[in-house]
């Protein structure tokens, strides 16, 4: 992470998906502990754990990677983009192509995804009946966010942020 992104007071939507994050989290803590006793030390349990905790453990993944984008948290191979980064023309050509091929993928992803969406809107869980379409909802509209994000950095020029910590060998 650059010095910049770490020194930078948390926006409003960071906060907003650390929140949302820590809630996600919580929820499932409570919800697999309470289960785990009840089945260890009564012989029951509740059904709705399991299901619950991967739902919110899916959302949870998803509201990360999205909200550790900006802050150029994801991991980055920078071997060769450091090796470029004295020639300012080549840098900024290889920053737009990897740019492009980030938003090819979000494509991608977000493609597949919403079929899945599309699919499960039909279909609910066993146990707390929700609809299957909140499972792969959260990879379209991470997808749809990254992709969003990488778009405004290409149009904006933004170099590549070279500050994960790794060295040029």
């Amino acid at each position: 992470m650059s010095t910049d992104a770490a020194d930078a007071q948390p926006n409003r939507i960071t906060r907003l998906a650390h929140t949302l994050m820590a809630l996600c989290l919580a929820v499932m803590a409570v919800s697999v502990f309470i289960n785990v006793v009840l089945r260890y030390g009564f012989g029951s349990g509740v059904a709705a754990s399991e299901e619950l905790s991967r739902l919110l453990f899916v959302w949870m993944v998803f509201i990360g990677a999205a909200a550790s984008y900006p802050l150029g948290e994801h991991m980055a191979f920078t071997s060769l983009a450091g090796l470029l980064r004295g020639q300012p023309l080549l840098f900024g050509l290889l920053s737009a192509l990897i740019r492009l091929l980030v938003i090819s993928a979000c494509a991608m992803l977000a493609w597949g995804a919403w079929q899945q969406v599309v699919v499960g809107l039909d279909s609910h869980s066993v146990v707390l009946g929700y609809p299957t379409a909140l499972l792969p909802l959260p990879a379209f509209l991470c997808s749809a966010a990254i992709a969003v994000m990488a778009a405004i950095e290409l149009i904006q020029r933004k170099p590549l942020d070279l500050g994960h910590g790794a060295e040029v060998e």
